[in-house]
C-alpha cells in the first residue's frame, strides 16, 4: 500500500523545498511530487493542455479540478516508491472532496497526514518576491496566490483536523529545522 503524505503551505512556505530534501535524503523508500512543478512541466511541453494549464497558472489561479486530480492520481499511481511527499495540494474545498472521493475508491493508497507548513503573510510574500522565478513571482500574482490558497483554508484545515490527520510544522525557523522536523513526524508515521 501506498502511503500519501500531503504538504500544504502558503505559496513561499518552503513545502517544495523541505520535500525535496527529504525526499533527497530518503531515494529508496520516499519519492516526492510538487502539483506546481508537474503543471509547469505540462506547460513546459508545449501541449494543448500545457496551454489550457498555462492560462490558469499565469494569472494564479487554479487550474480546473479534472486536470489536478487527473495529474496527480497519475503520478501517485506511477510512483516508484511506496511512500509519496505530495505538495501544493489541495488548494481548494473542491480539490479536497475530489481526492478524498478518489482514496475511498483506491485502497492501494492510504492518506497518513497532511502537512501545513505554517508562515505568514509577510514572510511568504517576501520569500516569492525575492526568489523572481516566473511569472507568477510578481507583486499581484503574489496576491492573487496568496487569497486562492487563504480563503478555503479554514475548511481544509477544519476537514482534516476532524479525520485526525493535520499536522502543522513552524515553517518561520531554519530549513534544517524544519526539514529535520518533518521528516521525523514522516518516519513516526511509516
Amino acid at each position: 500500500m501506498k502511503k500519501l503524505f500531503l504538504i500544504i503551505g502558503a505559496p513561499g512556505s518552503g513545502k517544495t523545498t523541505d520535500a525535496e530534501i527529504i525526499a533527497g535524503r530518503k531515494t529508496e523508500t520516499i519519492v516526492h511530487y510538487s502539483t506546481g512543478d508537474l503543471l509547469r512541466a505540462e506547460v513546459s511541453s508545449g501541449s494543448e493542455r500545457g496551454k489550457r494549464i498555462d492560462s490558469f497558472i499565469s494569472r494564479g489561479m487554479i487550474v480546473p479540478i479534472e486536470i489536478a486530480i487527473d495529474t496527480i492520481t497519475s503520478a501517485i499511481k506511477a510512483a516508484p516508491s511506496d511512500v509519496i511527499l505530495f505538495d501544493g495540494y489541495p488548494r481548494s474545498f473542491e480539490q479536497m472532496n475530489e481526492l478524498d472521493k478518489f482514496l475511498q475508491n483506491d485502497r492501494s493508497i492510504e492518506l497518513v497526514s497532511v502537512i501545513e507548513v505554517v508562515v505568514s503573510e509577510e514572510v511568504a510574500r517576501d520569500r516569492v518576491l525575492g526568489r523572481s522565478r516566473g511569472a507568477d513571482d510578481k507583486v499581484e500574482v503574489f496576491n492573487n496566490r496568496m487569497k486562492v490558497y487563504t480563503d478555503p483554508l479554514a475548511e481544509i484545515q477544519s476537514f482534516y483536523e476532524s479525520k485526525n490527520l493535520l499536522h502543522k510544522i513552524n515553517g518561520e525557523r531554519s530549513i534544517d529545522a524544519i526539514v529535520d522536523e518533518m521528516e521525523l513526524f514522516i518516519e513516526s508515521q511509516i
